[in-house]
Formats: structure tokens, sequence, C-alpha cells
């Protein structure tokens, strides 16, 4: 099923807006991450089309109905949250039944298919064996299995993923996110994740929103979003990157005070930001103001720190360039992107 975020605004008392105007949509059977450091928005929107908080303004669409007047348990949408959320007291096969057993007498299924129900369950999150365990006999990454097959269980037309796996170690994190994949286009949901952990979004999801302080910054594709960042903050958030405040004039980006030469751009005259990829800075043996302060190998590239002036810099070239420590060289900044900046930002 489609989901779609049209205008929605968040606020909780007097603060400034959690979601604040969102546009969005997922795709029916689409795999939408939410993207964005901690105070962005992310939860609050998820739980908006949860219909476990109510906007301001704005509407949820699910399926291109309304769900202004549609309680939560009437949604059918399935949520995850990130510290799984088990009765403890209950075994796995009591946890994944839970919201079929607690339905209205007249929609509750039958016993015999609550327990065929699970039991499909538990082979689909390859854990057929574990229905009479307990969570706490398991690993986290097996109870993170189970809360997925009870958000399943109900048979939800929406998906709804926070922070999934910010509990589990790094290793398990990799596998299951393969594992979630694969599940995911097995049964076509429609599913919405939200993450702060840029390397998963863009291993997972099919397009991925970019937000900031309640604001959707960029939605795209992970390779569109890595290739064609639609702001400084995008670009930088996305991977490492180094920024240089400068001054467009005439077509040139210049640097001053930094003794680093002038760069071609067609952004227009004023104070903007050059945003770099520190394996995309270039270093050239010479008088330069730059000095090459140490160098260390990094897998198949060497990482330098560079001084010019009283910044340094990191730089990543290939192993085979010559770096010797203490030398001067002159920093090329021709691969990076400018970005207009408003009069006394910061970037």
């Amino acid at each position: 099923m489609s989901v779609a975020v049209e205008g929605v605004t968040k606020r909780f008392g007097t603060d400034a807006a959690a979601v604040d105007g969102v546009d969005l949509a997922a795709a029916d059977g689409e795999f939408l991450a939410l993207l964005g450091p901690s105070g962005s928005g992310k939860t609050t929107l998820l739980r908006l089309i949860a219909g476990l908080d109510r906007p301001d303004a704005g509407r949820i669409l699910i399926a291109g109905a309304d769900m202004a007047d549609v309680p939560a348990r009437e949604r059918r949408i399935g949520f995850v949250f990130q510290h799984f959320a088990l009765f403890r007291h209950m075994s796995v096969a009591e946890n994944i039944a839970f919201g079929l057993r607690v339905r209205p007498r007249a929609t509750r299924p039958p016993k015999a298919a609550i327990r065929a129900r699970v039991a499909e369950l538990l082979d689909l999150v390859q854990m057929p064996q574990f229905g009479a365990r307990y969570p706490d006999q398991l690993s986290g990454g097996q109870r993170q299995r189970v809360a997925l097959a009870r958000a399943l269980a109900i048979e939800p037309r929406v998906l709804l993923l926070d922070e999934p796996f910010g509990a589990l170690d790094a290793r398990v994190r990799r596998d299951l996110r393969r594992w979630l994949r694969g599940m995911h286009d097995r049964l076509g949901l429609t599913t919405v994740m939200v993450t702060h952990d840029q390397t998963e979004a863009l291993d997972l999801a099919d397009r991925v929103a970019v937000l900031r302080a309640g604001k959707l910054e960029q939605v795209d594709r992970p390779a569109t979003l890595w290739a064609q960042p639609a702001s400084a903050f995008v670009y930088d958030f996305i991977g490492e990157a180094v920024r240089f405040p400068c001054e467009i004039e005439g077509g040139t980006a210049r640097f001053a005070p930094l003794a680093i030469g002038g760069v071609a751009t067609d952004l227009a005259d004023g104070p903007a930001e050059a945003v770099i990829r520190p394996h995309e800075i270039a270093l050239r043996p010479g008088d330069g103001a730059g000095r090459i302060l140490s160098v260390a190998r990094a897998g198949p590239l060497l990482h330098a720190e560079v001084a010019i002036g009283e910044r340094i810099i990191p730089v990543f070239r290939p192993d085979d360039e010559s770096l010797p420590v203490g030398a001067a060289c002159e920093v090329d900044l021709g691969r990076a992107r400018f970005y207009a900046r408003a009069m006394g930002s910061r970037g």
C-alpha cells in the first residue's frame, strides 16, 4: 500500500516544530528510509504515519485514504521498535500471536488459525524451532526477528521500523540487514525505516529521505543522493566531507584567508561553501601553503593530515603517491561542489 505525507507539521508544546511542513510519499512495495541526525524528526514522522501521534497540520494517507479519523489499531500497520519490546513472560510463539489474540472477538481468528499463522511466521524468520523459548533465551538478532514476526502476524499493509538494528552489534546488524531486505522483497510490503546510519540507509532502501530539523532536505535513490546531493548538509551527512567557506566573484571561488587557488564555478556571486570528499582533494608538491603533517596507510589509500594555515584537513590519496611528511604542497579543490551560503551563516 502507498503511504503519503502531505504538508505535515507536528509541534510538542512551544518548541520548534519536530516535523515542519513535510511532503513525502512511499510507493506500493517500496522500501523508504528516513535518514537524519538526532532531533531531525524521523521518529516523530514514523509515529504520525502509525497513528501514535496526530499531526497539527497536513494529512497522512494510506492507499489514498485519509487517516485523520482512523485510530492506530485500525490502520493495519506493523511497527518494530529498536529495543524489541517483547513480552518477557510470554514465549516466542505467544509474543508472535499476541496481536491476533487481542483482536475483538468478531475479528479474532480461531485458535487453530492463529497457531498456523505463528508456525508460518517462525518459518519465515528462520526460527521454526524457537517457538517455546522465552525472549531472555534468545540473542539480540533472534529477538529482533521475533519482533518482526509479531509485526507481520496481523498481515499489515505497511511495515514501520524505528532504528530496528540500533541495539545490535555491527556484525549482527549487517547480517540482519541482508535478511530484512530479502524478506521485504519476498513479501512486497511497503516499508518505512528510520535510521541515523548512512550505510544502513544506502544499503537497504530503494530511496532515502534525508531530514534536518524537521524539514525534508532531499529524497532520492541512494546512488543519486551520493552523486548529486542537493545541499551541503546532505553532502556532508551521507559521507565524510570537508567544508571550506568561500566567496564567489565573477565565476571563481576564492578561499581567503586560506592560501588555496581559486576554483571555477557557475554559482552566482556571493558567500558560498565548497564541500569536498577527502579522497577528491588533490595535493601537488611544490611551494604551496599546505604542509603534510602525517601520513598513514588506510587500506588501498594513504590518509594524510595537511595543514593550511591554522586549518588541518584530512586527505585520502592513492598509495602510489609520494607524500613526504613535512613537505610543502599545493591543495587543489577543483572537484569540490559549491552551495550558496546565507549571510551570517556558519554552514
